[in-house]
């Protein structure tokens, strides 16, 4: 009889455990409502006893370690952004939730459901695959949802059979890494970075790609179209920021233990400065900081010095802080984080913090200023390594700047 009621309880234990987060590949759509979902994959392994998951889209992996889980609740939280999945894994193991992205003042919220054993992004037609190719550069024209306004932006596009992968570069760097499918004369792109969730379609016609659609988000939409063109670039982003040049340039704003610092403080005097105007929600600001931290490490004992300004969702400094320190502790930053304490919303931006500027233009921005003190340039945005050489020779750029200035007298 004993033996008969241990029998029982473990199968009723069995009955009502929590189904597993299980290791291995995941596809993934946020549901948007208007249905243009959007799809993005991941991969969730076991690391020092617990659960970490992969973000992948394209050549890129991000890493996701902050995972808790509350009986068949599951609490994904990105390392960057004020960004979350929450989910139920549902008794055939997949998940269903809800994606939270922290606002200004509010949450935004996606219906969220993932599959798991699913490793494609989109479906693709496979007698078609790679009779139809995108490969290549493209000037693309995207217009807003009831707006004259218009954005151009150049597509960097590879393909492997049906597969393709790329990027947009616009004024603030690029639109991530984008990774989709060409099937029939369609072609699909999405990304996922735990704050940005991008789904670009349009149909392929020769060298136009026509009936664009760009949804980003819960309901942003733009269309677009492109056409095939070898030559296409974008301005100079070294001529997109003006600056007041007859205007001392200086600023003071507490570091993340509340420490004022000042341009003007000796460690800066006679010194190269790059001053990194950024936010922790940002990405491209994401990819500048990867590459400015093991530039400051390597430069710093040549006379150079890094200052970033982070413009955050909030003016709250409590809560810039910790986005800020997490942002800071990510990529090894060892050169002064700044939070200026005004919002990266706010239209006056600009005048509150850096009345040099006419504008802050877009994020990141880099100033950089010589040994006397003065803005000697100012480059806008920053193309990551999503875009390839675009970004090998944006550093380089970076590099013999700096070299010159460190050779200048003044």
């Amino acid at each position: 009889m004993l033996r008969l009621i241990v029998l029982f309880l473990l199968a009723a234990e069995t009955l009502t455990a929590a189904p597993t987060f299980r290791n291995g590949q995941w596809r993934a759509l946020l549901e948007r409502k208007d249905g243009n979902d959007i799809a993005f994959n991941f991969e969730v392994k076991d690391s020092a006893g617990k659960k970490i998951l992969y973000l992948r889209n394209a050549g890129e992996r991000i890493l996701v370690d902050d995972i808790t889980r509350e009986g068949d609740s599951l609490f994904i939280r990105f390392p960057f952004y004020e960004s979350q999945l929450r989910a139920r894994v549902t008794p055939e193991g997949n998940l269903e939730g809800v994606w939270l992205r922290h606002l200004a003042s509010d949450w935004l919220r996606v219906p969220f459901r993932a599959w798991y054993g699913e490793n494609y992004r989109f479906a693709a037609d496979q007698s078609t695959a790679g009779k139809i190719s995108v490969a290549g550069r493209w000037a693309a024209v995207f217009r807003a949802t009831n707006s004259a306004d218009t954005t151009f932006r150049v597509g960097e596009f590879q393909q492997s059979g049906s597969r393709v992968t790329g990027t947009f570069l616009d004024a603030g760097g690029d639109l991530r890494y984008l990774e989709g499918v060409v099937s029939g004369d369609s072609l699909k792109l999405s990304c996922f970075d735990g704050t940005h969730a991008y789904y670009f379609t349009a149909r392929v016609d020769g060298d136009s790609l026509t009936g664009g659609h760009y949804y980003a988000g819960a309901t942003a939409h733009e269309t677009w179209t492109a056409h095939m063109d070898a030559n296409a670039k974008l301005e100079d982003q070294f001529a997109m920021t003006k600056w007041k040049k007859d205007m001392p340039f200086n600023f003071t704003f507490k570091d993340l233990d509340g420490r004022e610092v000042s341009l003007s403080d000796v460690r800066f005097k006679n010194k190269v400065v790059l001053v990194q105007i950024m936010g922790s929600w940002c990405p491209n600001c994401m990819d500048e900081t990867r590459f400015l931290s093991g530039f400051y490490n390597e430069y710093h004992s040549r006379g150079v010095e890094i200052i970033a300004l982070a413009y955050e969702r909030s003016t709250d400094f409590q809560r810039s802080q910790a986005s800020v320190r997490t942002f800071q502790q990510r990529f090894q930053v060892n050169y002064p984080m700044l939070i200026t304490g005004v919002a990266v919303g706010d239209p006056q931006r600009a005048e509150k913090t850096l009345p040099q500027l006419e504008s802050i233009v877009n994020f990141p921005t880099t100033i950089f200023v010589g040994k006397s003190g003065r803005i000697e340039k100012i480059h806008t945005g920053f193309s990551g390594p999503g875009t390839g050489q675009h970004y090998e020779d944006q550093k380089q750029e970076f590099y013999t700047i700096v070299n010159e200035l460190l050779a200048a007298q003044h």
